[in-house]
């Protein structure tokens, strides 16, 4: 392997761990439950990669599927979501 090539390698590595790093950085309301599980009623954990802000806030969802459907209606599913979350944080 020459020289020029394991430099290469070396910041393809850096740069996919950088970019996996910012993923798993996102924090999100709810500790990173999915906002449209919870106004469900259900807790569904997430890795929060799916993510949208909403009045500055980051909302974590399980999938693209689940972001869509949540964002026809944000406010009327925030207070779901939040009226779920706070009944199971007591």
């Amino acid at each position: 392997m020459t020289k020029a090539s394991r430099i290469s390698a070396l910041v393809s590595a850096l740069l996919l761990g950088s970019a996996t790093l910012a993923v798993a950085a996102t924090e999100g309301e709810y500790g990173n439950l999915c906002a449209e599980g919870l106004a469900l009623g259900k807790d569904i954990a997430t890795d929060c990669s799916v993510n949208a802000v909403i009045d500055g806030k980051t909302y974590c969802f399980g999938n693209e599927q689940a972001k869509a459907i949540f964002l026809k209606h944000p406010e009327e599913n925030l207070a779901k979501a939040e009226a779920t979350y706070a009944s199971k944080k007591q």
